[in-house]
């Protein structure tokens, strides 16, 4: 039995991608600073996008032949949301910096109307 040529399962990317999860939750709720909650959120993501590559090329439904790059096409959607939601936020957070000098997200009460 030689472990380097055994395929690798699915625990070991679940506990990687359980890492990922918290310490993007972890960032989400300690971070003051905009740019490192944007960043919490992208690891999140991450561990989403983990997931479904892990899951997508392991089962195959059905039993039938298939590639197996259902968790691939999953991931790749996610990037393109994920740039987009960055590319968004990102704009909002230079508006609002340009406005009140900060990105402290407990200061942005005064956004409210």
């Amino acid at each position: 039995m030689n472990l380097l040529t055994e395929p690798v399962g699915i625990p070991p990317y679940v506990f990687v991608s359980a890492v990922l999860l918290v310490a993007g939750i972890v960032c989400m709720a300690t971070k003051r600073n905009a740019i490192g909650v944007l960043m919490g959120i992208e690891l999140v993501l991450n561990a989403a996008n983990l997931n479904f590559v892990a899951f997508g090329s392991r089962f195959i439904a059905g039993g039938e032949s298939t590639l197996g790059l259902d968790g691939q096409l999953m991931a790749m959607f996610v990037i393109v949301l994920a740039a987009a939601e960055a590319a968004v936020a990102l704009a909002i957070v230079l508006n609002y910096y340009n406005n009140f000098a900060t990105v402290d997200v407990d200061r942005a009460d005064d956004l409210k109307g």
